[in-house]
């Protein structure tokens, strides 16, 4: 495909007001997301031989917990399913039929076991199951919920019920524009860790109704659990703007309640997109969308954030299944959303082991970009927390010794 046919989606897609408020008024300013681009591309002049020490963490409490059937790199270590199916896509509409025969094909292929089996091997029909979005790109780049649909299914007609299901982000306002609502998903939960408010994000507001009571506290502080938490010795902005979009600014990033206290498995399901030199996929979308207060942490901790967060239990125990969308791709200008570098993929990806299938990932995202002429970093730095995550036997981190599969 000629690079033109990806410049098209900036006009497919137009974005009213309102959603360029939502899109890059908030996350494309990096006031959201703490610039992730910006530390993921690197410095040209700066010696990147000297890297700066590494601020405290406490990833030995998370280490010391032992470890179950089920923890991280899950039922099968360093095996990459790729199923691919370029019918995907209609009109720029996913096609039900094709993606549910892709999911099942990735299921079967990465198990080795038919639907029924692989459900049993994942999963009790008692679990309450978490399924972890990415609605960050809006209808153009997300999560799809055709997707989401297909797995749904195979949950439900494995005798898991539907009220056991919970759809779940960070962010409450992306959820419902990018087709997560009550209606197209009935019975199913949907959920988000912290409500964000739109009228905050006008010029000049002074509005704080939306996200604070009247004593003054962030209205999300119930939703995460003071007991469980990741900390790091790393300040954080105090300025009201980071409050409201991460509703603490102390030294702690706590983990949401519905992690600690409900969901006993997650499917982690993110999109194939790039940030920066690096990529924003699995690992990611679970290591920044646990958690809130991570602005302070991308330009001191980054990618290690995406190992050390997913080392807790809560998340490494329970984090069973990833499936990384990759009906549609964006191989620059992420983790938000650029359109003018979106493309059809057609491409879904399954793995227990989420550092195995981000590693896989990296090295197609990579030759994407240097094949439509982006300038690129091959810097160790963008693939060193592989190689950290399976120090800490987490998942498989080496080219080498993946087993990736294409179907």
């Amino acid at each position: 495909m000629k690079r033109q046919a990806y410049q098209s989606m900036k006009t497919m897609f137009d974005l009213n007001r309102r959603d360029f408020v939502k899109v890059t008024g908030a996350a494309g300013a990096g006031v959201l997301l703490g610039t992730p681009k910006l530390w993921a591309e690197g410095d040209e002049k700066k010696d990147e031989s000297k890297s700066p020490e590494k601020p405290a963490t406490n990833i030995e409490d998370a280490l010391k917990h032992p470890r179950t059937e089920f923890s991280l790199p899950g039922k099968f270590p360093g095996r990459v399913i790729q199923v691919s199916n370029e019918a995907a896509l209609k009109d720029d509409t996913p096609d039900t039929e094709v993606v549910n025969t892709m999911f099942e094909q990735g299921i079967k292929e990465l198990t080795g076991a038919d639907l029924e089996k692989s459900f049993h091997l994942l999963f009790d029909k008692d679990d309450i199951v978490g399924i972890k979005i990415n609605p960050v790109g809006g209808k153009l780049i997300c999560t799809r919920p055709e997707v989401v649909e297909s797995v749904i299914a195979w949950l439900v007609s494995n005798g898991l019920p539907r009220e056991n299901i919970i759809i779940w982000d960070r962010f409450d306002y992306m959820m419902g524009e990018s087709g997560y609502t009550a209606e197209r998903f009935p019975g199913i939960g949907i959920e988000s860790l912290q409500t964000l408010d739109e009228k905050a994000f006008e010029p000049e507001s002074t509005d704080d109704s939306g996200w604070l009571d009247e004593h003054g506290n962030h209205l999300s502080l119930d939703k995460f659990d003071n007991d469980a938490y990741y900390w790091a010795d790393v300040e954080a902005p105090q300025d009201k703007n980071y409050l409201h979009q991460h509703v603490y600014n102390n030294k702690y990033s706590y983990f949401g309640k519905l992690l600690s206290n409900k969901l006993t498995k997650i499917i982690n399901i993110p999109v194939f997109k790039n940030t920066g030199n690096g990529i924003s996929m699995a690992t990611k979308n679970m290591g920044y969308g646990a958690i809130c207060n991570t602005g302070r942490l991308h330009q001191p901790l980054f990618f290690d954030v995406c190992v050390e967060v997913l080392a807790f239990p809560l998340i490494r125990d329970k984090m069973v299944l990833n499936i990384t969308d990759g009906l549609r791709g964006q191989y620059d200008g992420g983790p938000d959303l650029n359109a003018e570098y979106v493309y059809d993929y057609n491409t879904l990806f399954f793995a227990t082991d989420p550092f195995a299938s981000d590693r896989v990932c990296h090295e197609i995202l990579l030759n994407k970009r240097k094949e439509m002429g982006v300038k690129v970093n091959e810097h160790p730095r963008y693939t060193k927390y592989f190689e950290y995550a399976e120090e800490l036997g987490l998942g498989i981190g080496q080219l080498e010794k993946i087993e990736h599969i294409i179907v």
